[in-house]
C-alpha cells in the first residue's frame, strides 16, 4: 500500500475512534432511575401534556409564569406569560392558574382581585394565546360571569379555581363559588358547573353542583369545595376536588363522578359523590389541588398535588406526584400518600428520553 494512503487511513481510523469517544453511550447508572417526593416548592399545581411536552403554569409574583420540559419530575426555567395590570379588577391576588389547549391556542384560567385581604374580590379572568405556541403573547380576554344574572356583570359573585370540561361536543365550566356576594372570606364555597359558548364566555345559567356536606368535607371552622380538576377514563368523567380547609393538615380530595356517559353533566342528579379518595398521612399533611397527566410513554396515570410542609396553619406547600391505577369498576384508585424522600419510579418513558438526549 502506498506510505501516503496508509497513513491517510490510519489517522482517519484514529479519528473516528476519537470522535465516537467523545459521546460514549449512556450507561443505565449514570441516569437517576427514581426521583423522591417532594419535587418543588409551590401550590395549587397545573401540569399538562401537549404532545410531548410536559407544560406546568403557576402563578408567581402577581403574574403568570408557564415552563416546558420533556420531563414530568423536572422542571425548566419558567418564563412570564402575563402579569397583572397596575390597576382594575385583576391587580392583585392572582391565585391557581391553568392552563389548557382548545382550538389552536392556549387559555389560561385564573383567579384575582383588586385587592386583598380581605380576599372578598376574587373573580375568574381568561388569557387567550396568539398563537399555538405556549410562550407566545397573551390576549386578555376579560372576566367571565360567574354571577346568577348573565345580562349584568355587576352583579358578578366570587370565583376561583376554574377549570374545563370538554365532553361530547360541549364545553364546560366549573369552579368554586359562593352561593351570593358577601363582605367576609370566611364564606362556605361550592362548585359550580356552566356551559361555555367559547373557550371565553359562559352561557345559560350557572348551576350548583356540590356543596360541602358529607362528614369528610365538613367539620373544621370553614366548610370548602374548591380546586376542581376533570379525570377521564374510557368513556367515565370525574371531577376530583378539594374540600375542608386549604390551610390545615385536614385538606382532602372528594370525587364526582358522572352515572354515564350520556347523563346531562347540568344535572347535579347526574353526579355521585364519594370520598375522601386522596388524602394525607402522619407525615404527609393537607393534600389538595391536583391535576392529571400521562408518563411520556401514556402507559402510566399520574396524580400532582400539593401539600404543607408543617402540621401549623398556613399555606406554605410543597409540589408531589405519584403514579395511581384504576379499580376493576373503572374507579380511579390514588392509594396512599408516598412518604417524603422515598424512593419511586420516574414516569414510565422518562429514563429513555435523558439517556437519548445524553447520547445525541
Amino acid at each position: 500500500m502506498n506510505l501516503k494512503i496508509y497513513i491517510t487511513l490510519f489517522l482517519l481510523v484514529i479519528f473516528t475512534a476519537c470522535a465516537k469517544s467523545e459521546n460514549p453511550p449512556a450507561e443505565t447508572d449514570s441516569v437517576e432511575t427514581t426521583f423522591a417526593n417532594p419535587v418543588w416548592d409551590g401550590a395549587d399545581p397545573w401540569m399538562v401534556k401537549q404532545g410531548d411536552d410536559y407544560i406546568y403554569c403557576f402563578s408567581i409574583n402577581n403574574g403568570i409564569a408557564v415552563s416546558s420540559s420533556k420531563f414530568m419530575t423536572k422542571r425548566n426555567k419558567a418564563e412570564y406569560i402575563w402579569k397583572a395590570p397596575a390597576s382594575g379588577w385583576n391587580s392583585n391576588c392572582v391565585w391557581a392558574p391553568e392552563i389548557h389547549f382548545i382550538d389552536g391556542h392556549w387559555y389560561v384560567y385564573y383567579a384575582a382581585g383588586v385587592s386583598g385581604p380581605p380576599f372578598i374580590h376574587q373573580r375568574t379572568g381568561v388569557l387567550r394565546s396568539v398563537n399555538d405556541n405556549v410562550y407566545s403573547e397573551y390576549e386578555d380576554m376579560g372576566m367571565l360571569n360567574t354571577g346568577d344574572d348573565p345580562d349584568d356583570i355587576s352583579k358578578n359573585i366570587w370565583a376561583i379555581d376554574m377549570t374545563v370540561l370538554e365532553h361530547k361536543g360541549k364545553l364546560y365550566a366549573i369552579w368554586s363559588g359562593w352561593l351570593e356576594q358577601m363582605e367576609t372570606d370566611a364564606t362556605s364555597q361550592h362548585l359550580y358547573i356552566q356551559e361555555m359558548e367559547n373557550p371565553y364566555t359562559l352561557k345559560g345559567k350557572r348551576v350548583l353542583l356540590s356543596s360541602p356536606q358529607e362528614t369528610w368535607e365538613t367539620g373544621g371552622p370553614l366548610d370548602l369545595n374548591e380546586g376542581p380538576q376533570v379525570l377521564k377514563h374510557d368513556e367515565k368523567v370525574f371531577i376530583v376536588y378539594s374540600c375542608r380547609e386549604s390551610w390545615l393538615k385536614e385538606y382532602r380530595q372528594g370525587m364526582l363522578q358522572l352515572i354515564n356517559p350520556d347523563a346531562d353533566p347540568l344535572d347535579p342528579e347526574s353526579w355521585i359523590k364519594t370520598g375522601p379518595v386522596f388524602e394525607g398521612n402522619n407525615s404527609v399533611y393537607g393534600v389538595g389541588h391536583v391535576s392529571f397527566v400521562k408518563s411520556p410513554d401514556e402507559t402510566e396515570d399520574w396524580i400532582i398535588y400539593h401539600s404543607k410542609k408543617t402540621t401549623e396553619p398556613g399555606w406554605d406547600r410543597d409540589v408531589r406526584m405519584q403514579p395511581f391505577n384504576w379499580n376493576a369498576d373503572g374507579t380511579p384508585d390514588f392509594g396512599e400518600v408516598v412518604r417524603a424522600g422515598e424512593a419511586i419510579q420516574r414516569p414510565s418513558g422518562e429514563v429513555e428520553i435523558e439517556q437519548n438526549q445524553i447520547n445525541e
